[in-house]
């Protein structure tokens, strides 16, 4: 499995929670088809509990009536997803949005529906009944709408490839299986990967939530996933941002064809609309924390699922999603890494396809902040010009001849880049000849 890039697209989860309806999910994928495709953006996912028709704001529902089909497999809520009825699932909706030149995706769960448990239904293609392979002592600690798969059945797997040749029949390209990472459940992921590979759909398999992931996992998750999440929920505060510096950069040498580390979802516009956690809101970062939130994710290279409902997010947003030459970085850099961290300064590196040189600087601190950095401390040579891509502001480097204070710790032969960010500020970096 791999993706030759970071999947990017659109979640309904940080602005809609549990309780997205069809009309949302299609508003959301026409705004990306008309304003962000062209960079990009081409995923729309339906994120968790969609076939729950008491779905709420702010959590889950004990013994949530799910939809569910004769052989146990869950069925979108006909009421939100309207086009789903008469058994038609998410076909409908996933045709309306590959027309708009998109891919379609959906959430799922770890394990098999408590309901399909209660009316021990049967496994499609088997003998076997749904409480033949649940396993009650293997349950997800956050969700109450399913139980465990004993993977020693021999069912279990036929329990898994059924769901996905539903979900392929459906037109389904990207999943996001939840319950999977924390703690890690290698024997599900496994099934699900191969589930997949029965469904004879090429589908994108990202892996949830990501909470104490250890790079110990590095060659499994490569081997059955396209992306997998390195951390827990991401909201709208810059702790939850700074947290994850040191995340990238034990991960992000690792990112490439083989599979994405995924620092989750951007937090980033109107959320919270009917979502877990919060009220209707503009997210609460400053204009300087969003530019060093998309940086760092860019830099990086972890995919990019936008979480705000995209009709209604500010101008000044969007066009951080349309920013071509900082998106380039994503798609076309390589060697990837941390090379600095002192205090409130640190700094990345990349190398471009075509001789470029990208960095990115970032500071963690609360005042604003001068830096005089030597060039080649970020990969750059002596000479050449720098352009930072978010304001377009371009400079030309010039050897330092003589040391002086002016370029304090810059010896002569190199060069001085000097630059003022803000607090919680970042600057992404393009240098060429």
């Amino acid at each position: 499995m791999s993706t030759a890039t970071p999947p990017m697209g659109w979640n309904s989860w940080d602005c809609y929670g549990t309780t997205v309806t069809e009309a949302e999910v299609l508003a959301n994928a026409e705004f990306m088809a008309a304003h962000l495709l062209a960079h990009g953006w081409d995923t729309v996912v339906v994120d968790i509990d969609w076939s729950d028709p008491a779905a709420r704001s702010h959590g889950y529902n004990a013994d949530a009536p799910l939809e569910i089909d004769e052989w146990g497999r869950l069925i979108p809520d006909p009421v939100r997803f309207p086009s789903s009825a008469g058994g038609a699932g998410f076909g409908p909706l996933a045709a309306r949005i590959h027309a708009l030149g998109l891919r379609f995706g959906i959430h799922t769960m770890r394990g098999i529906p408590r309901r399909a448990v209660a009316q021990n239904l049967p496994i499609l293609g088997t003998d076997a009944q749904a409480a033949d392979v649940a396993d009650v002592t293997n349950v997800c600690e956050w969700n109450p709408d399913m139980v465990g798969i004993d993977h020693t059945h021999p069912a279990a797997q036929a329990y898994y490839d059924s769901t996905l040749a539903l979900y392929a029949g459906w037109g389904v390209d990207f999943i996001k299986s939840d319950d999977m990472l924390w703690p890690y459940q290698a024997a599900d992921i496994e099934a699900y990967a191969e589930a997949i590979r029965r469904s004879g759909r090429d589908i994108v398999l990202s892996l949830s939530p990501g909470r104490d992931l250890s790079l110990e996992r590095l060659d499994h998750l490569r081997a059955h996933a396209d992306m997998w999440r390195i951390c827990d929920d991401l909201w709208d505060s810059w702790d939850d941002v700074a947290a994850n510096f040191a995340r990238f950069a034990r991960w992000a040498p690792f990112a490439g064809e083989h599979g994405w580390p995924d620092g989750d979802m951007l937090p980033l516009g109107r959320i919270g609309i009917r979502a877990e956690r919060g009220e209707p809101r503009d997210d609460r970062l400053t204009p300087h924390e969003r530019v060093s939130l998309m940086t760092l994710w860019i830099i990086a290279r972890s995919p990019l699922m936008i979480g705000g409902d995209l009709p209604s997010t500010d101008p000044a947003t969007i066009a951080l999603f349309q920013n071509a030459e900082a998106l380039a970085v994503i798609r076309q850099s390589s060697r990837n890494r941390e090379v600095f961290r002192e205090g409130r300064l640190v700094l990345w590196a990349a190398d471009g396809p075509a001789g470029e040189r990208y960095a990115a600087a970032f500071n963690l601190g609360d005042e604003p902040f001068e830096s005089v950095l030597d060039a080649v401390n970020i990969g750059f040579p002596a000479s050449g010009t720098v352009t930072e891509l978010w304001s377009g502001h371009a400079v030309v480097l010039e050897p330092v001849s003589v040391q002086s204070d002016a370029a304090r710790g810059v010896a002569p032969g190199s060069a001085a880049l000097r630059l003022t960010l803000q607090p919680h500020g970042a600057a992404l970096l393009r240098h060429r000849d």
